[in-house]
């Protein structure tokens, strides 16, 4: 009694941590998959925080964005079906192994703000991150050690197309992100939001204190200098850096400022207060920009031109990259300086597009989706394009949860419905074979009767097991369970 009793104790703990892992590793999974280019940006923070971001040719950042993803992904729902369960604990157990540590030495020295483990879906500190990892660490190392406890809810014989389209459908989803906008948006520039708002400190509130350090250059010489004493337009930008000094209430958007390129005037006011439409173009590193759309982006600026909208090029680019896009591409449109860290976080292109309306975010559109000629043929005022575009998260989840779940049912259905059945045939073939050749030993007779009743017997046995199977519905193989 104390040994079923511990049994199923053990079952119960073993399938509640099955599913605190699946719940885990599918959440974080997804988060980066809608946000490849988010992930890579964490990832390149690491390799800088650890000096190793000379180590990787340029494209591993992303690649290892959209494989990590890839990877949460599949083991949380291969241990959510209780499917290849040796593989899926493993890397379970592999990869809280390698996290915990990481994450402890992320809290004790902070090289980065946050680890980035649920995107900008779910931020934590890192002593939070922590105190998840080393739950997360107990319950992976609980479903290793008893895996023979999972519950299946799939059998093995259908098992390997939950794997299958698992993978595809999460390696569909991060390249469709990428290729135009994360299908959800987490940060504090989606589209409705207000940017002023977003911006403004409560009553009696401590707000933080920060200093912008632009980097500029004159005649071989590199300075540094702040907003009180920008120089004259004879020294060149090179870079910009903004710090924490005092820590204290930070709103949701708390470094958005605008530097023209040109003057070193700080616009931001002017251009968040513009009752008109403007135009944001965010390249954040305009030398690493595509242009391969660049047309399309110089007609959409002769459009603001001819209908009186603002439009500006958000860079955090030193001024000679900008001079060499402007020989490039042809560009007329004014440029202003932003942190850099500010425009990845804005739109996840590079460039993209952004139409604003008196502070408040109307729309975005990655490089490959821009409006054309055929959408702009009248003022914003009387187009679509000029209306604030609407969205829902809810909506976005439950059509993304139906493109991934009903494929999954019908798998589930044939599983139910043709496999299992065999499977319980089978089982009943082999149990009236059982029963059969326990009535042999009963019958009597000599040696040699004994021997050909035994073979008349089976005999009979083996044509009434092919008289079966040979009926439709009945597997190949009656003896066989998956």
């Amino acid at each position: 009694m104390k040994t079923k009793n511990l049994h199923i104790i053990q079952k119960t703990w073993t399938n509640a941590c099955r599913f605190l892992l699946a719940a885990a590793f599918i959440f974080s999974g997804f988060v980066k998959a809608v946000d490849p280019l988010g992930s890579q940006y964490k990832i390149q923070d690491y390799l800088e925080a650890f000096g190793m971001i000379s180590w990787f040719p340029s494209f591993f950042p992303l690649l290892a964005a959209v494989i990590l993803s890839a990877v949460e992904f599949s083991v949380g729902v291969c241990m959510f079906f209780g499917i290849r369960k040796t593989t899926t604990t493993i890397l379970a157990l592999l990869i809280m192994l390698f996290m915990t540590p990481l994450t402890l030495y992320l809290a004790l020295k902070n090289p980065v703000s946050d680890c980035g483990c649920f995107g900008d879906a779910w931020v934590l500190t890192n002593w939070e991150t922590f105190g998840k990892n080393i739950v997360l660490l107990i319950a992976a190392y609980s479903t290793f050690r008893w895996k023979k406890q999972i519950i299946r809810f799939i059998s093995a014989k259908t098992e390997w197309l939950v794997s299958l389209y698992t993978i595809l459908f999460v390696f569909a989803l991060s390249f469709y992100c990428l290729a135009h906008l994360p299908i959800l948006d987490f940060r504090p520039y989606r589209i409705g939001n207000n940017i002023p708002a977003g911006m403004e400190i409560p009553d009696g509130a401590k707000p933080n204190v920060y200093e912008t350090t632009f980097v500029l250059e004159k005649n071989g010489e590199k300075k540094e200098f702040t907003l009180d004493n920008y120089p004259d337009s004879t020294w060149t930008f090179v870079d910009t850096r903004t710090v924490l000094k005092e820590k204290g209430y930070e709103p949701s958007i708390h470094d958005f400022s605008l530097l023209e390129q040109s003057t070193g005037e700080d616009i931001t006011d002017k251009v968040l207060t513009d009752i008109g439409y403007t135009f944001l173009l965010v390249a954040h590193r305009i030398e690493e920009a595509d242009d391969s759309n660049i047309d399309l982006i110089n007609e959409i600026y002769d459009y603001s031109v001819e209908n009186g909208y603002g439009f500006y090029c958000l860079t955090s680019s030193p001024e000679e990259e900008i001079e060499l896009w402007r020989d490039k591409t042809g560009a007329e449109y004014p440029f202003c300086l932003v942190d850099d860290i500010t425009l990845k976080t804005i739109i996840r292109s590079n460039p993209g597009l952004v139409l604003i309306k008196n502070g408040t975010i109307l729309n975005k559109w990655n490089d490959a989706d821009l409006p054309d000629e055929y959408a702009l043929t009248d003022k914003l005022e009387k187009l679509e394009v000029g209306k604030q575009k609407e969205i829902s998260d809810v909506h976005t989840i439950g059509y993304v949860f139906l493109w991934f779940a009903i494929p999954l049912l019908l798998v589930l259905g044939l599983d139910i419905l043709v496999v299992k059945r065999r499977e319980k045939k089978g089982e009943a073939l082999r149990k009236r074979n059982a029963e059969l050749l326990k009535v042999l030993p009963a019958r009597g007779g000599s040696a040699g009767d004994d021997g050909a009743n035994h073979a008349e017997e089976n005999n009979l046995i083996n044509q009434d097991l092919v008289d079966k199977t040979d009926k439709p519905g009945h597997s190949d193989k009656p003896g066989h369970s998956g």
